[in-house]
């Protein structure tokens, strides 16, 4: 099993335990450390004042939370809940340094993973406009894969994440699979042809 790149900033360090629907932070507070999540599913998710919510992503094991704001220090733009139970492990300034000082290759890894985050939140606010095949297109296109390659995620995820059904994603998905450009599995699936669900995006932007 191939090691996780951000697993440094958990060795040695202890772990703080979350209950299914559990608080781990909350939009508009100062963003004093992120989290690396050692077990389980998170879900960071916008709120507004009218109380409407919107899922950004379901974070699991191996990924990191709250990250964005922790490096700008501005409040944080969403909110965390445990979806699982999850273990988590805070990560402060003293403690990203300490790290940054022993493993320098990290940083970069850090602003690919923020640019990222930028890529998903600025696709959130474009997929409004369009339909839901290419909702789920973009959505694809603005993950980053795990270690072997592959995303992580369920139909119910993705729908939950781009507001669209379970069946519609199911669909969708099952002709990107005809086509060759994914090819989906048991809670994954893997882009097997990133360049063709870019130009079909492309079409209906043009």
């Amino acid at each position: 099993m191939l090691r996780n790149i951000w697993t440094p900033l958990a060795d040695g360090q202890p772990t703080q335990h979350k209950e299914p629907g559990q608080l781990i932070y909350l939009q508009d507070t100062l963003a004093e450390c992120f989290y690396y999540i050692v077990s389980g599913t998170v879900k960071c998710f916008i709120s507004s004042p009218e109380g409407d919510e919107r899922i950004l992503t379901l974070p699991h094991a191996g990924e990191l939370i709250g990250e964005a704001s922790f490096f700008d220090r501005q409040p944080r733009v969403s909110s965390a809940v445990a979806v699982t139970k999850c273990e988590l492990v805070t990560v402060d300034r003293p403690r990203l340094e300490q790290v940054f000082a022993a493993h320098p290759s990290l940083a970069i890894a850090m602003l690919e993973n923020l640019a990222g985050r930028v890529r998903i939140l600025s696709a959130h606010v474009d997929s409004e406009f369009l339909p839901a095949d290419k909702r789920i297109a973009r959505h694809l296109l603005a993950q980053i894969p795990g270690p072997d390659g592959s995303l992580r995620c369920t139909h119910e995820e993705i729908g939950a994440t781009v507001g669209v059904s379970r069946v519609t994603v199911s669909r969708v998905l099952g002709d990107f699979d005809r086509r060759g450009w994914v090819s989906t599995g048991y809670k994954s699936l893997r882009i097997l042809d990133r360049l063709a669900l870019e130009r079909y995006l492309g079409e209906i932007q043009a």
